[in-house]
């Protein structure tokens, strides 16, 4: 896939930089049939229009030598593990490491409906027609994500990896007004040998989710529009998006296209800036590091319970009869969520942190505390998007985010009390001690 190049008017500064292979490819996504969109429960009819076309990115970092890094983003409400897995697999064909395949989900509410992800959404099954649909853009989906990484592969070049970080300020907490949010924005460059701008990585913290649920058109809402406008202001380069923890921020104002457009032009704008300012090197050494850990649930429904809730004409309902169904065909409910922590960091310049699941702002702030934040960079919507992650805090407090959307996941019961210290000591057993809070 053949990539043109943008000059910057600024290259990054100070300090002598590492050259390593790097590599950015883009596929596009969207299907050219009917499709149930993912996000939110009220649609319940097949999206036929497209306000804006939607894509998967891969970047490729190392040679085949030391061993490359595949970083895969998706305008998808949740890419589930099951995808992630697949994927992997069969990159590890090709000698790439498993550990060393990332896939991060922008969490738009405007994208297609997957198989395996939000299994009791809408509170029916789907129709045969619609789940057919589903079905085949999950297999599609599933090709092109390996396709795109094979392609960055390919695109590898010599390159020079440089970061800064900045905010943007439309993420707002929707559980309660001026609660704890993150409006950090970090941004990773890729210069060309030549200093011409290759890629651009950002992350910000908030809900894709800044247009109206009832429009049933397929978008990549705000990260979409930042992706858009990024590569229109710089010819030749691909802008790659993700999410961090922001499962309890929502964009503010929010409701429209527009204010999608908005937040995106806020983004890119932002970005921008931050490119033509002074960059950090990123110099050291890939390492890719993963460990799999099991968040327990909280005491399971008795089965009598969840009949008690079968009674019921709504959502929870349906998860109940959902769920006795899973009792009769003789399968067990999960005491514990398999929870795959990973971390990437460039010797000391640069620690990433990749969390599943909905995560929400207490993650990112704790470690940001007790962790050097000035080099850390914590990413959510990654690898898999079982259920929404709570803190202690939000366990203690309720709620949708609390436990209540679990409904729509198809777990059993909310996660139990202790799951926030599990998941920082896997990410501080990971990351490197370089990265100690100074």
């Amino acid at each position: 896939m053949a990539l043109s190049v943008f000059a910057m008017p600024h290259p990054p500064a100070s300090g002598q930089e590492t050259l390593r292979a790097v590599g950015v490819a883009s596929v596009d996504i969207t299907p050219d049939y009917p499709i149930r969109l993912s996000g939110y429960a009220v649609r319940t009819t097949e999206a036929t229009n497209v306000a804006q076309r939607i894509w998967a990115k891969a970047l490729a970092i190392g040679s085949d030598a030391e061993g490359p890094a595949i970083l895969i983003t998706v305008d998808a409400t949740g890419v589930p593990g099951h995808i992630r897995d697949t994927v992997a697999a069969r990159l590890a064909q090709k000698h790439i490491d498993p550990l060393r395949v990332t896939v991060c989900s922008t969490h738009t509410h405007t994208a297609p409906f997957l198989a395996g992800y939000l299994p009791t959404l809408f509170g029916a099954p789907l129709p045969p027609e619609h789940d057919a649909h589903v079905q085949r853009y999950t297999r599609e989906l599933t090709a092109a994500l390996e396709h795109v990484a094979l392609e960055a592969l390919r695109a590898r070049k010599p390159a020079r990896l440089s970061w800064t970080q900045g905010q943007a300020s439309f993420a707002a907490n929707r559980r309660t007004k001026d609660g704890p949010v993150d409006h950090d924005l970090p941004v990773l460059a890729a210069h060309g040998a030549d200093g011409e701008l290759r890629a651009i990585l950002l992350n910000y913290a908030c809900h894709c989710t800044s247009i109206d649920p009832r429009e049933n058109e397929i978008c990549g809402d705000w990260a979409g529009y930042a992706r858009q406008y990024l590569q229109e202001e710089h010819p030749g380069a691909t802008a790659l998006v993700m999410i961090g923890c922001g499962a309890d921020a929502n964009p503010q104002p929010r409701g429209t296209l527009s204010l999608a457009q908005a937040h995106g032009r806020e983004i890119a704008t932002n970005v921008t800036r931050l490119l033509q300012g002074r960059l950090q090197p990123v110099n050291g050494p890939l390492r890719c590091v993963a460990k799999t850990i099991a968040l327990p649930f909280d005491t399971l429904p008795t089965r009598e319970e969840f009949e008690q809730r079968a009674q019921k004409q709504d959502y929870v309902g349906y998860h109940a009869r959902w769920t006795l169904e899973k009792l009769a065909r003789g399968e067990s409910l999960p005491t514990q969520l398999p929870y795959l922590v990973q971390t990437w960091n460039f010797g000391a310049d640069l620690g990433m942190v990749f969390l599943p699941g909905e995560v929400v702002v207490d993650y990112s702030r704790r470690l940001k505390q007790e962790l050097d934040a000035r080099r850390l960079w914590v990413n959510a919507y990654a690898n898999d998007v079982p259920c929404y992650i709570p803190s202690e805090r939000i366990l203690a407090e309720g709620g949708y985010e609390g436990g209540g959307a679990m409904t729509y996941y198809g777990q059993p019961t909310r996660l139990a009390p202790g799951v926030e210290q599990l998941i920082v000591s896997a990410v501080r057993e990971l990351i490197p001690g370089d990265f100690a809070r100074p």
